[in-house]
């Protein structure tokens, strides 16, 4: 018998990804599905049922996954101890796109690791490596190809939304994938949604596609990501989503509204544009502010979000801190969501 999350199917795409991004996952065994929930093997039950309330924790008998389905298995007769020792365990898919990170110890063995990668994930075509770091105003990152099909756009699936776009000239983490969803899930009937920074558009189409908000705006400064924006409005036909492309500090006063909601999904320089804003906050505003902060240290955030609030002669309340996903070691990307009085 295996300990297992039971988790509704309407559910299970959310859960599988905190699971993912969080490593509860029980990597030696498979999950099975019935007609109404689904089966997520766990190593340990950490923080599930306060992050979701309907999860059931069961014993079940759970398929054990066959060795050669694990990368480091696989590898383990074809590569030396020192190169073992430093391949990445886990890697991004963004559609057919697997992402993968090699280190200068294993550069000679990366043909070899990505066609491993393209046998074990059946719906993986290409493999690029990365090759640089997030160091653009449009936080892109160079990509090389490595193996199976040349290409480096794809169609990503999540929430019941495809996201198309090109993996470098667009940013865009699969990682946030649970994060979207928990924005959406607050997200009240008739609400005006202003997400900024809102690249190929996934946090509109996500709020857009799960929820009835009367109307979601996404302003975008990358030209690329705008374009893939508007491509993705029409791929998954929604109505209620305006993109802009340009930047925040220069759209959002000519816009002279107010929004019930606000999403600044920029954890690098978000406090930057904190008083952007208020500027488009009323009474009850809801904003949702990103940040990378040292383990132990998120408060740091919901200081600086105080501290804003001061200067700019703003009240508000903290609702929550979440941890929505690690940075580097020991750094972690988080959420303060708070309300303006």
């Amino acid at each position: 018998m295996t300990l297992a999350a039971k988790v509704p199917l309407k559910h299970a795409q959310e859960v599988k990804g905190f699971l993912m991004e969080h490593r509860l996952f029980d990597p030696q065994h498979g999950f099975r599905k019935d007609s109404s929930s689904i089966f997520f093997p766990i190593s340990k039950k950490l923080g599930l049922k306060k992050s979701f309330p309907y999860i059931e924790f069961v014993d079940v008998e759970l398929d054990i996954l066959d060795r050669k389905k694990n990368l480091r298995a696989t590898l383990s007769q074809s590569l030396s101890k020192e190169e073992l020792a430093v391949l990445r365990r886990a890697f991004d898919i963004m559609g057919t796109i697997a992402i993968i990170e090699i280190p200068p110890e294993a550069v000679k063995k990366e043909r070899l690791i990505a066609e491993t990668i393209l046998k074990l994930q059946k719906n993986v075509k290409t493999v690029l490596k990365k090759s640089g770091i997030h160091d653009t105003e449009f936080r892109t990152q160079p990509m090389e190809y490595v193996a199976g099909v040349n290409t480096k756009e794809t169609v990503h699936r999540e929430h019941g939304v495809m996201l198309k776009l090109d993996v470098e000239k667009v940013y865009f983490s699969p990682r946030l994938s649970t994060e979207r969803a928990r924005i959406a899930s607050q997200v009240k009937p008739g609400e005006s949604v202003l997400v900024m920074f809102s690249g190929c558009a996934p946090y509109p189409c996500v709020i857009a596609k799960n929820t009835k908000a009367k109307e979601v705006l996404g302003i975008e400064l990358n030209p690329l990501g705008h374009k893939y924006g508007l491509e993705n409005i029409r791929l998954n036909k929604i109505r209620n989503v305006t993109l802009i492309n340009g930047d925040v500090k220069d759209i959002v006063p000519e816009l002279k509204r107010k929004f019930d909601r606000i999403v600044m999904p920029l954890p690098k320089s978000a406090g930057d544009f904190l008083d952007v804003a208020f500027s488009a906050s009323k009474k009850g505003t809801i904003i949702h502010f990103y940040a990378f902060e040292e383990e132990g240290k998120f408060d740091a955030a919901e200081k600086r979000v105080l501290a804003a609030c001061k200067k700019a002669g703003v009240k508000c309340k903290i609702l929550r801190t979440v941890k929505c996903g690690q940075h580097a070691p020991h750094v972690f990307r988080i959420c303060v969501d708070f309300k303006i009085l």
